[in-house]
């Protein structure tokens, strides 16, 4: 038996799956595993296969993601064909969608846009348009289109992310005062994690770090109270709320 030929092939191995997690981490956005993954390449893979590809796997989202990550063009490519086949709204928004995952905001805002000619007060559209021009950093247009969505659900939009969304996007408009009523209102309602991060960084930048260090410790003190599928989703706010801590 070539132990040594073993040895080579296991260690192949371990650079191919080294690569595929760093780029799933970057395309992700689980940046803080970065290191993990340079330095210590095996125990790195195994944690980060455990934290982060695991759940998604037993979620039913790791193949779609691993498609839309490795693939990009091929989900452009199948929603350009569908539309090509059935010029259909929701064809349409499902190429706006794919073309957004892939950071085209333009192309996808240019979608919604003819989309929402259509069914101008459509909550779905509405909703998909505010969170491109979030991405894309038109925050004025996503704030427009976020509160013709509040219109239509008694002032909650359907998701948390969303109203997390149009708190920061008011934040980046300069109109501190209703964006502070929105982050308190999400996480009393929500009881949002992200949510509560992102609160304690609108409070640091206006220097008033006891608050944003109350936020930061209050994350840290309630994160294992929850569910294991909440705090597998929300690790990476626990680790830039424990970073922030450290500087305050």
């Amino acid at each position: 038996m070539n132990i040594f030929g073993f040895w080579n092939n296991s260690y192949y191995l371990i650079i191919i799956l080294q690569i595929v997690c760093i780029i799933h981490c970057l395309k992700t956005g689980k940046r803080d595993y970065i290191y993990l993954l340079i330095f210590l390449p095996m125990i790195g893979c195994i944690i980060y296969f455990v934290r982060e590809i695991l759940p998604e796997i037993n979620r039913g989202e790791f193949f779609p993601n691993l498609q839309r990550v490795f693939f990009p063009k091929a989900v452009i490519r199948e929603w350009e064909h569908r539309v090509r086949i059935s010029d259909t709204v929701a064809n349409k928004m499902g190429l706006a969608v794919a073309y957004a995952d892939q950071q085209q905001y333009a192309k996808a805002i240019e979608l919604a846009e003819e989309c929402r000619k259509s069914f101008p007060k459509d909550l779905g559209i509405l909703q998909q348009l505010g969170r491109f021009y979030f991405f894309d950093q038109r925050y004025a247009e996503s704030i427009a289109c976020m509160e013709k969505a509040f219109a239509q659900t008694n002032a909650n939009l359907v998701k948390q992310e969303d109203e997390l969304m149009y708190a920061r996007a008011l934040e980046a408009t300069g109109m501190l005062p209703p964006a502070e009523d929105v982050y308190k209102k999400v996480i009393r309602v929500h009881h949002s994690i992200d949510a509560m991060y992102h609160y304690g960084m609108f409070l640091k930048k206006q220097n008033r770090n006891k608050e944003a260090l109350q936020q930061f410790q209050t994350i840290k003190d309630e994160f294992h109270l929850h569910p294991r599928y909440v705090r597998r989703m929300n690790a990476q706010w626990l680790r830039l709320a424990k970073r922030e801590m450290a500087g305050l």
